[in-house]
């Protein structure tokens, strides 16, 4: 069961906006990287967002967006008029990145900037920006696996104080599979929904948050 978090018809716009918003918060009203990410994240902006809202995804240019996070988290200092430059920043490439990988992987962001902070992203766009995008998605993806060392499968199996065995035996899901799940082996996104369903029954969640 491979997840996307919304359709790929919207990706594109999406990484505009996203790029534009904090190449604008950046670069125009003057925030840190990190500052504005967490504001971004802790809105409810983000959520909307992430979950393919079309009046975000869609429907927002880049600045007009940062403004809504902006007000929404407090901010009072001065903001200029909305600016969108035809030139990528490395800070309009963060952005890009991030809104791809979010869709990709259907992560939340505080999910993903908790692991790789915007300032971070920032910085691999030397690196990264010609290259093809997979090889940045597969650089996430390690940096994400070192900051998340156990699977979110097995951090819900330990909480509920459950061994492989009773997990195994409570879900009918077989133990070999849960083992592959939990040592990234087997990537239990492109698993079944039933298998997926099996499991967060008995472990008492939602079926998103075995995903991560």
């Amino acid at each position: 069961m491979e997840i996307r978090a919304y359709s790929e018809l919207y990706i594109e716009g999406a990484q505009n906006i996203l790029g534009h918003m904090f190449d604008f918060a950046l670069n125009e009203v003057g925030l840190s990287p990190d500052d504005f990410a967490g504001r971004f994240v802790v809105s409810s902006y983000s959520k909307q967002f992430s979950r393919g809202n079309v009046t975000y995804v869609a429907g927002k240019t880049g600045p007009e967006l940062a403004r809504l996070v902006l007000a929404a988290s407090g901010y009072y200092g001065h903001i200029p008029e909305d600016i969108m430059f035809i030139d990528r920043s490395p800070e309009y490439w963060g952005g890009w990145i991030l809104a791809y990988y979010q869709w990709l992987k259907d992560y939340p962001f505080g999910y993903i900037l908790s692991a790789v902070p915007f300032s971070k992203l920032i910085e691999m766009h030397n690196i990264y920006h010609e290259m093809d995008i997979e090889h940045v998605v597969n650089e996430l993806d390690r940096r994400i696996n070192a900051y998340y060392p156990e699977t979110a499968l097995r951090r819900h199996r330990l909480t509920c104080g459950l061994s492989q065995r009773e997990l195994a035996d409570l879900s009918g899901v077989a133990i070999r599979q849960i083992q592959l799940f939990e040592q990234r082996q087997r990537n239990i996104r492109k698993a079944s929904a039933d298998t997926i369903l099996r499991l967060s029954n008995v472990l008492s969640c939602d079926m998103e948050a075995l995903m991560l």
